[in-house]
């Protein structure tokens, strides 16, 4: 009795032990890839800044003025020319915290990381779960991105909420709920209260929802009135009633009504020049294009594919071609010198176009197997240089974002060799400082890891070809 005592005890409890270890090993085995990203994400965007400028103290004083007065003035008697949702945000975090540069940072960081989910959930919906991963993988590191999220701006928020608005209006089409287009017409005022540059969402929003909302008249006008509402609503109780400035006050904006100093004279390619130097980089660039190309030559795609491709080419054309009318044909002085913060709401659209080449070069090596030498040869080259460009813009975006965050000054240039542009200060460098570069480096590999378990399956099966191969020869 004692044996069968002490053997069912144990049996029982590891049977327990089993259930949870095995449901936890298949938690992380199955998320680990997005998982990773976002704790190499955290650890890195930690070991850089925060970053501070004129806009950070500007916006750092309209939080001031929403604690001490109940609307955000800055300088005491001037009313911020911005949406206020993103000051009261931080006004709630101040109130329990404390004031500070480094508080505020930590919340925008923490909408950076938000923005990074929902790309993922975006890429995964629209396209599948490997574009979704890689997407967020290069959205992560992107200099770009990092340094925008360590940066006390109210941009960040606004991506969040704008991300979050187009994800949950894909979810509101795709189920063909109503409540949940409400919902969206909520989420998409609080991201358009927080800054107006909120508005290019809709591009995305307008096309998905042509290509698979309602299509009887009557529906579509009440979903376009439904989703409009909210923001009306509380851009005319902002505009109209709290600060009775007037609603066309919105067109009024600083930023559309100051000159380019005398002196300086931009060029239409101002825009291309800060992608291709600071934003993105070339072999992100490289990927795009590729991507766009492949998207062309290659019918066996499925059709999402080619219409969010579409969507996303867009909002990118539709963004960086109003940032160059403003900058360069009208000589206006901020859309012409902050390219860094007016095209940003482009980045996560580069990098679901960017990433979406993997699971199409997946496609294009399968398709070769059914051609001709000489298409194969072409068709497998075609794939072979997609997987490589992503994987390199991944690498590159790494590199640089460790060499930005060496430096306590940047200055993100709009013309070659002039000194004009975006700049910001680093409070904490990295260079010099081991701990701060172990962290960066530690969430580098912790985030390279997800790369490397989604490609365990493909990387084992490499010996099994040059032995079936050997075979053939």
């Amino acid at each position: 009795m004692k044996i069968i005592k002490d053997s069912i005890i144990p049996t029982t409890v590891s049977a327990g032990n089993l259930f949870n270890n095995v449901h936890l090993k298949t938690f992380f085995s199955g998320n680990w890839p997005i998982l990773s990203i976002l704790v190499g994400y955290l650890l890195v965007a930690f070991s850089i800044g925060p970053y501070y400028n004129g806009d950070v103290a500007w916006e750092l004083d309209a939080v001031r003025g929403v604690i001490k007065y109940g609307l955000p003035y800055t300088n005491g008697f001037y009313l911020m020319d911005q949406p206020p949702l993103g000051f009261y945000i931080q006004a709630l975090l101040f109130k329990g915290f404390g004031l500070s540069i480094n508080n505020g940072t930590f919340l925008v960081t923490m909408f950076g990381l938000g923005s990074l989910i929902l790309l993922y959930l975006i890429g995964k919906t629209v396209y599948n779960k490997t574009t979704g991963y890689f997407a967020a993988l290069l959205f992560a590191f992107t200099p770009w991105q990092l340094i925008m999220s360590r940066t006390m701006l109210i941009d960040v928020p606004c991506l969040f909420f704008s991300l979050l608005s187009l994800f949950v209006g894909i979810t509101a089409i795709k189920l063909d709920s109503f409540k949940l287009l409400v919902a969206t017409g909520f989420i998409f005022a609080a991201a358009f209260n927080t800054k107006l540059f909120a508005a290019f969402m809709l591009i995305p929003l307008l096309g998905y929802f042509l290509y698979y909302g309602p299509k009887k008249l009557k529906r579509i006008i009440l979903w376009v009135v439904a989703f409009s509402i909210p923001v009306l609503f509380f851009s005319y109780l902002w505009y109209q009633v709290i600060t009775g400035l007037g609603l066309f006050s919105i067109f009024g904006h600083t930023d559309f009504n100051v000159d380019i100093p005398t002196g300086f004279v931009p060029t239409y390619f101002f825009v291309a020049n800060f992608l291709t130097s600071y934003g993105l980089g070339w072999f992100f660039i490289d990927a795009v294009v590729l991507s766009l190309i492949v998207c062309l030559i290659q019918r066996r795609l499925p059709r999402n594919f080619l219409v969010f491709d579409i969507i996303c080419i867009a909002v990118i054309v539709c963004t960086l071609s109003i940032n160059t009318i403003l900058g360069a044909a009208l000589d206006l002085k901020a859309p012409f010198l902050n390219a860094f913060k007016y095209d940003f709401q482009t980045l996560p659209f580069f990098s679901l176009l960017a990433s979406s080449l993997i699971s199409k070069s997946l496609v294009m090596f399968n398709s070769a197997k059914t051609r001709l030498k000489l298409d194969k040869i072409f068709f497998n080259a075609i794939a072979v240089v997609g997987v490589v460009l992503v994987v390199l813009s991944i690498f590159y975006n790494m590199r640089f974002a460790n060499l930005f965050s060496n430096a306590n000054y940047l200055i993100f240039r709009v013309e070659p060799g002039v000194d004009i542009g975006y700049s910001l200060f680093n409070s904490a460098p990295t260079s010099g400082n081991i701990a701060q570069i172990a962290i960066q480096y530690i969430g580098f590999a912790i985030a390279l890891s997800g790369l490397f378990w989604i490609s365990r399956s493909r990387i084992s099966s490499i010996p099994n070809f040059f032995i079936k191969e050997k075979k053939k020869n």
